[in-house]
């Protein structure tokens, strides 16, 4: 793989030291970086006013080894989509507060309309009786409710651990057997290290169990798929309001857990209520630890 190159910041960092008939090429390339990786020099030319041997300088100067080169450059860095290079028109800053939460909500209610019972009761069974449940999720959601997916679970008495190193990731799924099971959380199913652990634990014959894009490599690879997709806007300085998809899914998925087996997950949050309550004191309705 070759290393990282960001071509909008290079050509923005060095503006000022670049000649003037260069920085015109600078500016037409920074006003839409998507035209600019798509034109032919001809074209480019023309949008900044200058002659092609002024682009195929500046090709040098922003240290492209030539245009062809400055323009697959271009074309990376327009694959992030414009709503990261330029404002959006018409966007409402100042409503903020509620469009988080609508967004939210519109996201769970798209999700669950999603969701089928099958689906996670065939997930439940296959966590139900397993020796050891592995959830793994790497990035900033799946790992943060990677852990909290163990904590759900942990108090109801299953055997569980979450983990999020790549290599850790390997090396334990690579000791694991037809009684164990692996959950995955990603968002986009796409993550290299997560598919090649799907592919590890599945030749050892483990269970795996996908919270991702049904769509995704990832969801391929599992024995069974909670789906949860979610759709970015343009409003890009919020959170991405997947985790709650995420979420979703997993309290569904512990609560389906803990009715396979009613009668023991009781007594046990019952201890916890019991152990929370005996030190921190307050009313009966204190939630168990969240």
């Amino acid at each position: 793989m070759s290393a990282l190159f960001d071509i909008v910041y290079h050509i923005r960092s060095c503006r000022d030291r670049l000649s003037v008939t260069e920085q015109k090429v600078a500016d037409a390339i920074l006003a839409d970086i998507a035209f600019a990786a798509a034109a032919n020099i001809d074209q480019l030319a023309e949008k900044a006013g200058v002659s092609i041997a002024t682009i195929s300088r500046f090709a040098k100067s922003v240290e492209c080894d030539d245009i062809r080169d400055l323009k697959l450059k271009l074309a990376q860095a327009s694959a992030v989509g414009a709503r990261f290079l330029a404002d959006a028109p018409g966007a409402d800053e100042s409503a903020f507060y509620s469009r988080i939460c609508g967004e939210i909500e519109a996201t769970l209610r798209g999700n669950l309309a999603r969701f089928t019972e099958a689906q996670f009761r065939a997930a439940a069974m296959l966590l139900s009786d397993a020796r050891m449940i592995y959830v793994a999720g790497m990035g900033g959601a799946s790992t943060m409710l990677s852990d909290e997916f163990q904590f759900r679970l942990a108090r109801l008495g299953f055997p569980i651990a979450a983990y999020h190193d790549p290599v850790l990731l390997r090396m334990l799924t690579a000791t694991l057997t037809p009684r164990d099971a692996l959950v995955l959380m990603s968002v986009t199913g796409v993550t290299p290290e997560m598919l090649a652990v799907a592919d590890i634990a599945r030749q050892y014959g483990a269970r795996v169990v996908a919270i991702t894009d049904p769509d995704s490599p990832l969801a391929t690879k599992a024995c069974v798929v909670l789906p949860v997709k979610t759709d970015e806007t343009d409003f890009i300085y919020k959170p991405s309001a997947s985790r709650y998809s995420m979420l979703l899914a997993i309290d569904i998925l512990a609560t389906e857990l803990a009715l396979t087996r009613k009668e023991h997950s009781k007594e046990l949050l019952r201890r916890v209520k019991f152990a929370l309550d005996e030190y921190r004191g307050g009313d009966n309705r204190l939630p168990l630890g969240d």
